[in-house]
This record gives structure tokens, C-alpha cells and sequence, in this order.
């Protein structure tokens, strides 16, 4: 465990849909977590050093507590399984500290969001926040089917106390004969709403096809991975400035394989650019960005990268490592 974690016992599991739990931990000393806006995740650090990102459900304003959700992935690497078959009420694990990624604009006029299967746990967070703010919201959710939609009763009754505030609409693919959400059709019926959208990768291209003319600080976009591939053509030198060492990363590595490989200490977790945790800043060289996380603005100033899945377009690349 490292001096940024922060050791927590899993108080409650909750079923909250046929493939979904709810898992709340509680700090072991009964000390605050670390506050957390709406769309925060953090690590949770498993045992065999399994360590996998996950939303929060609610903002962390003080408390000992918080709570993550998570879909068991038919083809999960570890996390999901582990949560699922393995981590049981009492045992005890690490929280990384939260991140945020996915910042709701709270006094936005109106805020419309998008939500596909597991990609409500963010958002949910931030209904509940607009709800207890008096701040209008609207929710499309959709699954494959009802079975599949994690707080359908929480989302109703927050809705309800709402009031006119509030509206959800629900999409089940095997209620539609198949038939997608129409991404296009929410997007045009409000314009000059801030819109989001956390789900799969297919919903998220129409909803970033759909919001291509927006302008960019209304659109708000949650991945749960990279939508490139990691860059893996190797061929640079790499030199970490603070640990005074010039490393070779070779065809088929990523930076953090040859990070790995040579001990040098890195935080990282998802491994697939979506998470945030192995940002590292970049001193001189051209980085080639393939995360979910950096906005093009960000991208083209090259003073920051993700290690787990970006390489080099230059024959150097000099890191802060």
C-alpha cells in the first residue's frame, strides 16, 4: 500500500441489477475520505495487486464512507470477476485517492444525459446532486433489457422528488425489437443543454458524431476505455529526468511495459488510457496520444501523457520519472 492509498473494509454489497453490485467501503479509523465532486472514480485496489477504476455512485462532501458499482464483464481481466466472485463484506482492501474526469457543469440552465447499461454510475452521482440543488436534469438510459438497468427504483424516486424538475425516459433494446436510442433526436430537442454520456463504445461515437457542432465545454464524455488501440510501435528512447535513467522501448511495448520491467515506480490501473492514474508529465519530445482523457487542446500542448497506452512520435521522449 502506498502513503496516497487509503485503507477501507467493504461494509456493504448490494445487488443492483442482474450483472451489477453496488460495493460500499468505510475508511478502518472512521476518518473523511477525501472530498469528491459528481463523476469522481477511484482505484480500488484489490488483492494480488488487481487494481481496476470505478465511479463513484454519490459526490463525497465528508463521511467515512463511499460507494462504487460494478458490472461483471463477460471477458473482465480480473477486476470485475474478483469484485463479484471474490470480495466479500469485511474484507479489506485500498482506495487510491478520487479523480475526475467527468466534472459536472452544476449551474448549467439545463443538463441532458446519456446513459448506456453500467455508464449510469457516474451520472448518477450527478442527478443526485442536481436534485438536492433544484437544478433540472434529464435522463435517456438505456440496456439490453430491464433486468440489465442498475437504480431503476433509485433513479424513479429521484425523479419524483424532483418534481418538474426532472424527466427519464428508458430504452430497452429487446422492448425496441432491437431498434438503438436515437442520440441525434435527444441531442436536437435541446439545444443549448449541457449533455453527457457514459456507456459503451458504440454510444459513445454516435453521441460525439451527434455533438461534433457543439461547442466543447457543453459536451462531457465518460470512457470506460481508450477508443484507439495502445500505441505499441515502440522504436524511441526513453529518459527519465528525476530517476536519471535512459531506457530503449522496443516494437511491441508500451512505456509502462518498460517502466515495469526496469522497477521504476508508476502509479497506473486501467492500463488502457480511460482512468487518468499514470499521468505523467512530459518534458520534451511529441507524445502519441491514444488515451481517453486528454482533450485535443490538452493533446497539442504534448506537456502531459498517458504511459499505459501512448508512445512517441519523436526519437526521444524525456519524462518527468
Amino acid at each position: 500500500m502506498t502513503d496516497t492509498e487509503i485503507p477501507v473494509r467493504v461494509k456493504q454489497m448490494r445487488h443492483e441489477a442482474d450483472t451489477v453490485v453496488s460495493v460500499e467501503f468505510e475508511t478502518l479509523d472512521g476518518s473523511d475520505l477525501p472530498q469528491a465532486a459528481p463523476g469522481a472514480h477511484v482505484d480500488v485496489v484489490l488483492n494480488d495487486g488487481l487494481r481496476r477504476s470505478y465511479s463513484l455512485t454519490r459526490e463525497i462532501t465528508g463521511g467515512a464512507r463511499c460507494t462504487v458499482a460494478v458490472h461483471r464483464a463477460p471477458d473482465s481481466k480480473g477486476g470485475s470477476a474478483h469484485v463479484h466472485d471474490i470480495l466479500r463484506v469485511g474484507d479489506r482492501i485500498a482506495l487510491s485517492r478520487p479523480r475526475n474526469n467527468f466534472p459536472l457543469a452544476g449551474g448549467a440552465e439545463a443538463s441532458v444525459f446519456v446513459a448506456g447499461g453500467i455508464g449510469i454510475t457516474p451520472i448518477l452521482a450527478m442527478l443526485r446532486h442536481l436534485t438536492r440543488n433544484g437544478r433540472p436534469w434529464e435522463l435517456h438510459y438505456a440496456a439490453r433489457r430491464r433486468g440489465a438497468a442498475a437504480f431503476r427504483a433509485e433513479i424513479t424516486d429521484l425523479a419524483a422528488a424532483a418534481g418538474g424538475n426532472a424527466t427519464v425516459t428508458w430504452h430497452f433494446d429487446d422492448e425496441q425489437g432491437g431498434a438503438l436510442i436515437n442520440i441525434p433526436a435527444i441531442l436536437a430537442a435541446h439545444p443549448g443543454a449541457h449533455v453527457y454520456c457514459c456507456g459503451p463504445e458504440p454510444m459513445l461515437v454516435a453521441f460525439e458524431d451527434a455533438t461534433a457542432g457543439l461547442p466543447r465545454d457543453r459536451v462531457h464524455v465518460e470512457r470506460f476505455s481508450a477508443a484507439e488501440e495502445a500505441a505499441r510501435d515502440g522504436g524511441f528512447e526513453l529518459v527519465l529526468q528525476r530517476s536519471g535513467k535512459t531506457l530503449q522501448v522496443e516494437p511491441g511495448q508500451t512505456i509502462l511495459d518498460v517502466l515495469i520491467a526496469n522497477k521504476v515506480p508508476v502509479s497506473f490501473s486501467c492500463m488502457e488510457g480511460a482512468c487518468g492514474t499514470c499521468e505523467t508529465r512530459v518534458i520534451e519530445g511529441r507524445p502519441d496520444h491514444r488515451d481517453a482523457i486528454l482533450t485535443e487542446e490538452e493533446r497539442a500542448r504534448n506537456d502531459t501523457m498517458m504511459v499505459c497506452c501512448s508512445g512517441s512520435r519523436s526519437d526521444r521522449l524525456v519524462l518527468d520519472l
